[in-house]
């Protein structure tokens, strides 16, 4: 994502070292950039550390839920939250949307090996 959208890489500050994200063993994350996304009519930006990886969603994860005070529905898994005094509700995808995503991301994967 990082070379395909050409964002720019800074330094982490506090690189740190993790051994689950693959099989190949350990991997230090020393990088960082800043994404802009939206969902609907939000708009935000997130500073992700960066890893190499596979996934289709962007993740946001403790620092942003707290930066955004954010309440989770665990019944309906639903994530409430207020920017620029807007109040959000993301929705989880449907199953359907979750078996699409994983299709798309297989056909590619397959494509890529192809090639």
């Amino acid at each position: 994502m990082v070379e395909k959208l050409n964002l720019q890489l800074v330094s982490h500050p506090k690189p740190y070292k993790i051994q689950w994200i693959n099989e190949d063993g350990e991997l230090t994350v020393d990088k960082q950039v800043k994404v802009e996304f939206s969902m609907g009519n939000y708009k935000d930006n997130v500073l992700c550390d960066v890893v190499p990886m596979e996934a289709c969603h962007i993740l946001l994860g403790r620092p942003w839920q707290f930066d955004k005070k954010t309440m989770h529905n665990g019944l309906t898994n639903k994530i409430t939250f207020t920017h620029k005094e807007n109040k959000f509700i993301l929705n989880p995808l449907s199953h359907s949307e979750v078996v699409k995503d994983q299709v798309q991301m297989k056909q590619k994967r397959d494509e890529e090996k192809k090639n």
